[in-house]
């Protein structure tokens, strides 16, 4: 069989927690009530499975590329995703505004956008995923948005069975993980009882007196104990959390204080899993609490992360962190996305606590170029630049910064940062939660 068995997280520690987490192999069907919830999920597991370093297939028929971008921000921008665009030949009807995305270089890199230049045609569709698939590796992702859109286009129910029942089997066998979402109300029951039975996990999503809420319709070789059992959940930006997490979770969520820490420090869960000695995987089930660190790996989780054991187990009124603190104690951050000889960086902050505002003192050589933004932040941020020379590039606008100046980033961020020399520049950075 397609499935090992092997647990992935979703990246809602809260949702691996009911589910069980998602097995390879697994087709997720989420109705979404509002149109509007499912999209929160879908960016978490993105995340979650470009973290693991696998590849992930984004089939859109509901919105064109520009928007679809600006959706996932800088998620698109991973060589990891791929996104298939059947919107701009279908819905788009091939309108010269969605086209001129492809004719000023939009969709070139960062971004992998393939155009579907038959999306009317199911059998087109199929073949351009399966292409697309056959030149990845590994236990590719995928998400399909939506299977309202494919009915719209499509015009019926019975296209859209036959393309489901016939993609589910093959995405399983093929070692993969599917999200599917669906407008609840757009679909028979008929239809959601076919796709219900070939489909692995089901979930309703719905608002309900104004709160939104989880429900479990089919767990698939688990026993989660909550099917049909409305959980409530709200979001904040892209973090979910749920009413009773706490409850479900016990006193102590380990894996989302991991996760948090790690993230600070800018270490990927392949880097952290090497130093500490275990597989990647290990790392992602820790932080989606499927599983638990044994003694002697916590041990080495603290001592990478220069924390005290303590810090996975204490409340946060119950830590003591020091009113006063000095560069020499702050711990290294790293930038995955810059040359390591191009920065460097500390956190001045307690790495263990969790402030409104985070602290970090940056390090630029003279004569560098920095091609991005050192940090992805939702968020606003302040430089104050302390010693030397740089230049910050905005909207194509270079801005000059000298000794003194400070520099304040709301919704834009610099697409790069230059230090013209002599010498290097040091920068005080906060970043504001």
């Amino acid at each position: 069989m397609g499935s090992t068995q092997i647990r992935i997280t979703s990246g809602v520690s809260a949702l691996d927690h009911l589910l069980g987490g998602l097995f390879i192999g697994d087709n997720v069907v989420w109705y979404d009530d509002a149109g509007s919830l499912a999209g929160t999920f879908c960016l978490n597991f993105i995340q979650a499975s470009q973290t693991e370093s696998k590849f992930i297939i984004y089939v859109s028929f509901d919105r064109s590329p520009k928007n679809l971008l600006k959706q996932l921000g800088d998620l698109a921008e991973n060589p990891l995703m791929t996104i298939l665009d059947c919107f701009t030949c279908g819905k788009g009807e091939g309108s010269e505004i969605f086209n001129q995305f492809y004719e000023k270089n939009s969709a070139r890199w960062p971004y992998r956008i393939v155009k579907v230049n038959e999306p009317h045609v199911p059998r087109q569709v199929m073949e351009t995923i399966h292409d697309i698939h056959k030149s990845l590796r590994g236990d590719v992702r995928f998400v399909f948005e939506s299977l309202t859109g494919m009915q719209d286009l499509w015009g019926g129910e019975e296209a859209v069975l036959k393309f489901y029942t016939h993609s589910c089997p093959r995405l399983y066998e093929l070692n993969t993980i599917a999200y599917w979402i669906a407008e609840k109300r757009a679909h028979s029951a008929r239809l959601k009882a076919y796709i219900n039975q070939i489909a692995q996990v089901a979930i309703d999503l719905s608002t309900k007196r104004g709160r939104s809420a989880l429900t479990l319709l089919k767990a698939e070789k688990r026993n989660p104990g909550t099917v049909n059992t409305p959980n409530y959940y709200w979001t904040e930006g892209t973090h979910i959390r749920f009413e009773d997490q706490k409850r479900t979770l016990g006193p102590i969520d380990i894996g989302q204080r991991l996760k948090t820490l790690r993230t600070r420090q800018g270490l990927s869960q392949t880097e952290l899993a090497r130093s500490v000695g275990v597989t990647p995987s290990t790392i992602s089930q820790i932080e989606g609490n499927l599983i638990y660190p044994s003694l002697p790996a916590l041990f080495k989780i603290a001592d990478t992360l220069s924390i005290k054991i303590s810090a996975f187990f204490q409340e946060k009124t119950e830590q003591n962190d020091p009113i006063v603190f000095s560069v020499k104690s702050g711990v290294n951050v790293r930038f995955p996305n810059l040359p390591k000889e191009s920065i460097q960086g500390k956190i001045l902050t307690p790495v263990g606590s969790d402030p409104r505002v985070e602290a970090s003192v940056i390090e630029i050589p003279a004569n560098t170029l920095l091609p991005a933004h050192f940090y992805r932040h939702k968020g606003e941020e302040f430089g104050y630049v302390m010693t030397g020379r740089l230049q910050a590039e905005i909207k194509h606008v270079v801005h000059e910064l000298a000794e003194g100046d400070i520099v304040y980033l709301t919704s834009e961020i610099p697409s790069q940062w230059k230090n013209p020399g002599p010498g290097s520049a040091r920068l005080l950075w906060l970043k504001i939660k």
